[in-house]
C-alpha cells in the first residue's frame, strides 16, 4: 500500500475501530433523577448549549477577518473541532481531565473510558446537583472550542489534515492535563490554591501559547513577509461572530457556576459588563493613537474582554469587571502593536488577544478576587492578601511554559509525520480550493473544479 493511499486510509480506519469497539461498552442503569435538581439541571443544559454556539461564532469571527481565498478552510476549522473533541472526549478525553488522579497530573485514562459509568455513576463532587452526564458534555464544550481558538494563528498556510492531527494531540497532551490541574479537586494548581472560574489557563492561555508555537514552526505567510495589507473577506462575519461570541460566553462564565444560583448572575454580569468596557477601551484607545473608531477594534476589544474577565467571573465583582476589561484591552492593543513590529506571523493575533488577554485576566482575579462575591474564592491583593497574587502567578508561568513547550513539540512532530505548511502554490491558490476543493469569492460559494455555483451567500 503506498503511503499516500495509508494516509488517506489511516483517518476513516481510526474512526471506524472507535465505532466498532463502541458497540461493545457495557451499559449500567439510568441515574436517579431524586437526587438532582431541576432548575441547575435546565440552567446547565442550557448554559452547554450556549458554550457549543461560540464554536460557529468563533468560525464567523475569524472568518471574516481572514483573505476571502481562505475564508471557508478558515471556518471549517473552528467547526471540525466539534467533531474530533466528541469522539475523543468519549472514549478517553473525559477520563483524562476528570478521572480518578494519578498523582494531580492527569486522569486515569480508564475511570471513564468510552463514557463506562458515566451516565450511572455519582455526580461530580463540585457540581453535585447536576447529572455526571451534563457536566461532562458542559466539559466538552470547552475542550472542542480550545484548539479552535489556535486557528487563527496559522490561518491561511497550514494543511488542513495535519491541523486534525494537531487537535487530537493538542486535547491529550496539553488540554487534558490542563483541566485536570485547575478543576480536579486533586490537581496539582487546584491544591496549589489557583483560582480559575471558568478558563483562563485552560482555555485561553493554553491556546495562546499554542498559536504562538504554531506561528513560530509554521513561519511566515509571503504576503506577511512581503508586508502586504490583507482585507478582511467580510467585516459582518465578524460583527456576527464577535456576536454569538458574546452571546455564548453567558454559558461560559456564568455555566461555571454549576447551577442556577447567586453566583451564575454574578457571573453573566461580570462577562457582560467587561466585554463592553473593553470594546469600548479598544476603541477609544486606538482614537487617541490617531485612528479612527472601527467595527474591528470594537469586536476585537470585546473579546478580549471577554478573555479577560473569564478566570475571575465568579470571584470578582461587577464593579472591577470595567476596570479588568479596560485595562486588558489596552495591553493586548499593546501586544499587537509591539507583534507588528516583529517578524512574528500571527494571522489574526490570537497570542496578543487569547494568551495575553488570558494572562492579564488570571493576574487581574489575583488582585480583585474578593470572598465578598463567592464565599469559596479567596480575597486578593486589592483587599490585602498579597500571597494570592503571587499564587496566581505562579500559576500562570507554570501553565504558560507547559502550553507552549508541548504545543511546540506537538507542531514539530506533527511536521514530521507530514509536511504541516501548504506549499507556496498551494497558499498562492488559497487553502479554500487547495484543501478543500471550493471557494468563496464575492459571496458565492462554488465548486472549484466546476465553476458551478451551489450556493449564495450574502457578502
Amino acid at each position: 500500500m503506498s503511503k499516500i493511499v495509508l494516509k488517506r486510509f489511516f483517518p476513516f480506519a481510526i474512526l471506524a475501530i472507535v465505532s466498532v469497539l463502541a458497540l461493545f461498552v457495557p451499559l449500567k442503569a439510568n441515574f436517579d433523577e431524586g437526587k438532582y435538581n431541576s432548575a441547575d439541571v435546565g440552567w446547565m443544559l442550557a448554559a452547554t448549549a450556549l458554550v457549543f454556539l461560540m464554536t460557529p461564532g468563533l468560525a464567523f469571527f475569524y472568518g471574516g477577518m481572514v483573505h476571502r481565498k481562505n475564508v471557508l478552510s478558515t471556518m471549517i476549522k473552528s467547526i471540525v473541532s466539534a467533531g474530533v473533541i466528541s469522539v475523543l472526549w468519549v472514549t478517553v478525553g473525559f477520563s483524562l481531565a476528570f478521572g480518578d488522579s494519578i498523582g494531580g497530573f492527569i486522569g486515569n485514562p480508564g475511570t471513564f473510558l468510552f463514557f463506562q459509568g458515566v451516565n450511572s455513576g455519582q455526580p461530580w463532587s463540585m457540581a453535585p446537583t447536576i447529572p455526571l452526564t451534563l457536566f461532562a458534555f458542559f466539559q466538552l464544550m470547552f475542550a472542542i472550542i480550545t484548539p479552535g481558538l489556535v486557528v487563527g494563528a496559522v490561518a491561511e498556510r497550514i494543511r488542513f489534515t495535519s491541523y486534525i492531527l494537531f487537535i487530537v494531540l493538542f486535547a491529550v497532551f496539553v488540554y487534558s492535563p490542563l483541566a485536570h490541574w485547575t478543576w480536579h479537586p486533586e490537581g496539582i494548581l487546584f491544591k496549589m490554591g489557583v483560582l480559575d472560574f471558568a478558563g483562563g489557563t485552560v482555555v485561553h492561555i493554553s491556546a495562546g501559547m499554542a498559536a504562538l508555537a504554531g506561528a513560530l514552526v509554521l513561519k511566515r505567510r509571503k504576503v506577511h513577509a512581503d508586508h502586504q495589507e490583507i482585507p478582511p473577506a467580510n467585516i459582518p462575519y465578524v460583527l456576527i461572530g464577535t456576536g454569538l461570541l458574546w452571546f455564548g460566553w453567558f454559558g461560559f462564565n456564568a455555566g461555571s457556576a454549576m447551577g442556577a444560583n447567586s453566583l451564575a448572575v454574578s457571573a453573566l454580569a461580570t462577562t457582560s459588563v467587561a466585554a463592553g468596557a473593553a470594546g469600548l477601551s479598544w476603541m477609544f484607545f486606538d482614537v487617541l493613537r490617531g485612528k479612527k473608531p472601527s467595527v474591528l477594534g470594537f469586536c476585537i476589544g470585546a473579546v478580549v474582554g471577554l478573555v479577560a474577565i473569564t478566570p475571575g467571573a465568579g470571584f470578582v465583582a461587577i464593579p472591577h469587571s470595567i476596570f479588568i476589561g479596560a485595562f486588558a484591552a489596552i495591553i493586548s492593543n499593546l501586544a499587537v502593536v509591539w507583534k507588528s513590529k516583529t517578524s512574528l506571523d500571527d494571522t489574526l493575533d490570537v497570542f496578543p488577544c487569547h494568551g495575553v488577554g488570558g494572562i492579564v485576566g488570571m493576574l487581574l482575579t489575583g488582585v480583585f478576587a474578593t470572598k465578598t462575591v463567592n464565599a469559596a474564592g479567596v480575597d486578593g491583593l486589592f483587599y490585602g492578601n498579597p500571597e494570592f497574587f503571587f499564587t496566581q502567578l505562579k500559576g500562570v508561568v507554570i501553565v504558560a511554559v507547559f502550553s507552549f513547550a508541548v504545543s511546540y513539540v506537538i507542531f514539530k512532530l506533527v511536521n514530521a509525520i507530514e509536511p504541516i505548511r501548504v506549499t507556496s502554490q498551494e497558499e498562492e491558490e488559497g487553502l479554500d480550493a487547495s484543501q478543500h476543493n471550493e471557494k468563496y469569492s464575492q459571496g458565492t460559494l462554488i465548486v472549484a473544479s466546476s465553476g458551478i455555483e451551489i450556493d449564495h451567500i450574502s457578502a
